[in-house]
């Protein structure tokens, strides 16, 4: 596994420190050379307005706020990207349904073959 994501950086936008902890652990084992973190809307587009990013894993419910506006940033900007949630579903942004999602609790096998996905191109889908 070591290796997939080296010379990549990646956000990863969480409010809970400790699956933020485990992302970035899984991340570094990874090879990823650079994590940026932010855990509201603000500071993740913040970030993405600095920023380049190679790819990013997205919590839907930031305290209470939906990240939606992360996910329209980055797609605008082209950039691939996970989302992850506790919650059964996106709600009423059918059109983000095609992203990959990571349901919490969740493997850092699951972690690994969405960044893999990710990484390659390969067509978005859960």
């Amino acid at each position: 596994m070591t290796g997939l994501l080296a010379g990549r950086r990646i956000l990863v936008v969480e409010d809970e420190m400790l699956v933020l902890m485990n992302i970035e652990m899984a991340l570094e084992d990874l090879g990823c050379s650079a994590i940026c973190a932010a855990a509201s809307v603000a500071e993740a587009l913040s970030l993405l307005a600095k920023q380049g990013f190679d790819a990013a894993v997205v919590d839907v419910n930031l305290n209470g706020e939906k990240s939606y506006p992360i996910a329209d940033a980055l797609s605008r900007l082209g950039i691939p990207f996970a989302f992850s949630t506790g919650y059964g579903d996106l709600g009423d942004r059918v059109d983000l349904n095609d992203r990959p999602m990571l349901r919490k609790p969740y493997l850092r096998s699951d972690l690994v073959a969405v960044f893999k996905q990710l990484m390659a191109g390969e067509p978005l889908s859960s």
